[in-house]
């Protein structure tokens, strides 16, 4: 007889079965291209808060938290609250992009968050992936200039569609896959750790600014004047590398002066994960056009663009999705953004950046595998070496994306979640709860150190 799961009129599970159960029957039912369960072999049945419960009750500290996706952490009583509000009010969930109070409330908040209080600033609600913001925010550039050329950058991630992959940096889902949209230009970003120049620290920073800046402006460059720039200003999955200021700061001095569109992806940097409402205001500028999804929703699917209301050149119905009017996400996002802005969370998340970058500075002393921390506020990565070989001429060691893997084994079997990311997946990444407690972080730290030492990782 087949395992059940049985939802009760509470809404609780009671399950009867184990991990290996519901693992071997979801290889069943689903599709190669599952990920996470290969990586995190688990069968969750409840959450709350940064804390998850497998079916086997066992706990783990989340510092996941859907790729960054719940801000305020697993079933925050007031995002649950809110969902019961549009529950029981009459609202339709379904909406399409037809307007309601409730989504009138949510524009307005969402706005007064912008830069300026978003008083230059439009919305345009996609569907519900960041992918298709991103596909959106693309085609408007091109709408508004007139010219179909995208610079992006190596080691940024804007989705995995058909023409957020071709500005996507990761080689490995784009094996087999013809036809990109054309015209993709990739230029490289900067990275603390590893400079794609060789050069390292100001100086590389300069140069990267300098390369930029050259090819707009060399008529012998070979590439035609793009219709927009597009970039993470903390890159998530390139492995937790933000931005210098100064760096971000002449991108969109020369966007500017060449009428290029500068769009932000702030899918999985924004709304206070590095200690700003979004991660470019560490550079003090302001985008074109805003990519919002993850945070934004509350936990539930939505994404939306702030767009410079000079350019906002939609016809009507020029780019539409079924599901860009998901009240429940309104509803949940509303919620989350007041928290997050009336509670003062940015500062609480950019101490606490600062906090835990120290204590992993302090522990990489004591094992030198940690090659570099890195990151702002809650949004940290901590790139794995092989200290034992030589390192390059800018003092790096080589990376290790198997003792990375590794580690975020043994992080799983002492209950803490992590991702991986970065080049061959060798930067271990933290994207927890906003909300969590920094005895939660000192738990964190407890057990990525039991972690280090199960993996065979000797301390200095």
């Amino acid at each position: 007889m087949t395992d059940k799961v049985r939802i009760d009129s509470l809404g609780a599970n009671s399950l009867n079965g184990n991990n290996e159960t519901y693992l071997a029957r979801q290889a069943e039912f689903e599709s190669n291209v599952r990920s996470y369960p290969r990586k995190l072999p688990l069968a969750i049945a409840k959450a709350h808060g940064v804390w998850i419960t497998d079916v086997e009750n066992n706990q783990y500290l989340d510092c996941l938290a859907g790729a960054g996706t719940l801000a305020l952490g697993h079933n925050h009583p007031d995002v649950l609250q809110s969902i019961q509000n549009v529950i029981t009010s009459g609202l339709p969930l379904h909406t399409l992009d037809l307007t309601t109070p409730l989504k009138d409330q949510f524009s307005e908040y969402l706005l007064s968050v912008l830069p300026q209080q978003g008083k230059e600033y439009c919305l345009q609600f996609t569907g519900p992936s960041g992918a298709d913001a991103v596909e959106a925010a693309m085609k408007l550039a091109k709408k508004v200039t007139g010219r179909t050329g995208i610079i992006s950058f190596s080691g940024g991630y804007h989705g995995m569609t058909h023409a957020t992959l071709a500005v996507t940096g990761n080689l490995s889902p784009k094996e087999a896959v013809n036809g990109m949209m054309p015209e993709v230009q990739f230029m490289p970003y900067p990275h603390q750790y590893r400079c794609p120049l060789g050069i390292g620290g100001d100086a590389g920073v300069k140069a990267l600014t300098y390369y930029f800046e050259n090819l707009i402006n060399d008529v012998e460059s070979g590439v035609r004047k793009p219709a927009a720039v597009i970039l993470e200003a903390v890159q998530g999955e390139g492995g937790v590398n933000p931005a210098p200021a100064e760096w971000l700061q002449r991108i969109r001095k020369v966007t500017q002066e060449h009428g290029i569109l500068l769009i932000l992806d702030e899918v999985q940097a924004g709304f206070c994960r590095t200690g700003k409402q979004f991660a470019f205001e560490h550079a003090g500028i302001e985008p074109d056009i805003i990519v919002m999804s993850k945070a934004v929703g509350g936990g539930l699917p939505l994404a939306v663009l702030g767009i410079k209301k000079q350019f906002d050149a939609w016809a009507p119905g020029h780019h539409t999705g079924t599901f860009r009017g998901n009240q429940l996400a309104m509803a949940t996002g509303l919620t989350t953004l007041k928290i997050l802005k009336e509670e003062k969370i940015a500062e609480k998340v950019a101490a606490q950046g600062e906090w835990l970058k120290r204590k992993l500075a302090e522990m990489q002393k004591r094992y030198p595998v940690i090659g570099h921390v890195r990151g702002l506020g809650l949004m940290i990565g901590i790139e794995i070496v092989k200290p034992s070989e030589a390192q390059d001429h800018m003092g790096c060691y080589p990376a290790d994306g198997e003792l990375s893997a590794l580690l975020q084994k043994k992080c799983f079997e002492a209950g803490l979640i992590l991702e991986r990311g970065g080049r061959n997946g060798c930067v271990l990444r933290l994207l927890p709860s906003l909300l969590i407690t920094n005895d939660e972080l000192g738990i964190f730290l407890d057990k990525f150190e039991q972690a280090l030492l199960a993996a065979g990782v000797k301390p200095v």
